[in-house]
């Protein structure tokens, strides 16, 4: 399809921090198609497929992980870029990775290591996410990490939005790499950070139903979900709570798609945006919901947080699984001859190095590796069941 003049163009594109001979390209695919295949195959990304999204270590095979996560924010990323006139292949590339930063458990490991990290620079997910795909991530002889575009880690880095403060781990790869922290990303990136918002503000739903944290009457008491009840009730009668549950959620996720697209037009047509660079300098995000719709996703939000993410059983996985993520820092702190040959090998002697390296190991863990290291190195643990 044509890009629109504001779209990244991969013939522009501010290239990779290291030179790759250009005899070695494999195929015909340009930097951004490169980007999203080297995310696809690398190991980091195939370990979300064992990360909580919302639930640890699922008991449910049809409970969502981060690896299916990316994937469903991916499609949506897709399906507005495409509408647009941007860059499909970009904006996939940062749906796919946005998420590889995350340690196991979720928002409760990352407490957990920034805690520990706390007299050390603390833990952020994201930041974490550009230290796996520019460091740690090892598939290439001649360099660490995957050498993406210029353009893919910039939208990594600043999806949600210009980065003042920029944690320990990102600043650190600012000075090698120059990100242009202060300004917003591409449209590519802005999307992928509002598909992501689409994305689990509506499958935590699906998944919160499936799991019994909340009912059917409790969800349609946020304002607006009632009336696509009432439409998907009339619209399909004989169909069961099951069905129509689902159907609720596809007509949202269609309805915040539609009015994200015009928003994002109107917004653009306003700023008179020619370029790139222009949707950088704009000073404000380009991508986003009208006011209304805005309220409408805060609403959604506020239900998820009061009814899931905050519900007593999760707050006792959590409390939980904190226990394991600290227990396994205190412990590799404590003595290194428990953590693998590879890893110990190349543990700094001084701080605060030597802790950020006992959290990537552990922040580079699954669930269900995290629990097993537990209860082998440490000793037993009891975990809620149910999830």
């Amino acid at each position: 399809m044509t890009l629109a003049s504001y779209a990244s163009h991969p013939a522009i594109s501010r290239g990779r921090q290291h030179d790759e001979r250009r005899d070695e390209t494999r195929g015909p695919r340009d930097i951004f198609q490169r980007d999203r295949d080297r995310i696809i195959h690398s190991v980091a990304f195939r370990r979300l497929r064992g990360k909580t999204q919302v639930f640890v270590a699922p008991d449910g095979d049809h409970f969502r992980v981060r690896l299916t996560h990316s994937m469903e924010v991916a499609q949506i990323g897709r399906t507005i870029a495409r509408v647009l006139g941007l860059n499909e292949d970009l904006t996939e590339a940062i749906c796919l990775a946005h998420d590889i930063g995350h340690p196991p458990f979720g928002h409760a490991g990352e407490d957990a290591l920034k805690a520990a990290l706390a007299d050390n620079g603390g833990f952020d997910h994201n930041a974490q996410t550009l230290r796996m795909l520019t460091q740690l991530e090892r598939r290439y002889p001649r360099f660490a990490g995957l050498n993406l575009s210029w353009e893919t880690l910039e939208g990594l880095a600043k999806h949600n939005g210009p980065v003042s403060d920029p944690p320990w781990a990102l600043a650190k790869i600012d000075a090698e790499y120059p990100l242009e922290l202060q300004t917003f990303a591409s449209l590519e990136a802005q999307v992928a950070a509002l598909a992501d918002d689409i994305a689990y503000d509506n499958h935590d739903i699906d998944d919160g139903l499936r799991a019994g944290l909340f009912d059917r009457d409790q969800l349609l008491a946020t304002p607006g979900l009632a009336e696509l009840w009432e439409g998907g009730v009339r619209r399909f009668p004989n169909a069961g709570p099951e069905l129509l549950a689902s159907e609720l959620i596809r007509e949202q996720i269609g309805m915040m798609v539609n009015d994200l697209i015009s928003e994002t037009k109107r917004r653009i047509q306003e700023s008179g945006i020619a370029s790139s660079d222009d949707a950088r300098g704009a000073g404000r995000p380009l991508v986003g919901f009208s006011p209304a719709m805005a309220e409408h996703e805060r609403g959604l939000k506020r239900f998820l947080y009061a009814h899931m993410y905050e519900h007593p059983k999760q707050e006792e996985v959590a409390t939980a699984v904190r226990g394991v993520v600290a227990g396994l820092f205190a412990a590799y702190h404590g003595d290194p001859a428990l953590i693998p040959d590879n890893w110990r090998a190349s543990l700094p002697e001084n701080e605060p190095a030597r802790s950020r390296h006992i959290a990537d190991f552990i922040a580079g863990m699954t669930d269900s590796f995290a629990i097993r290291a537990y209860r082998a190195q440490i000793g037993p643990i009891d975990l809620p069941e149910g999830f």
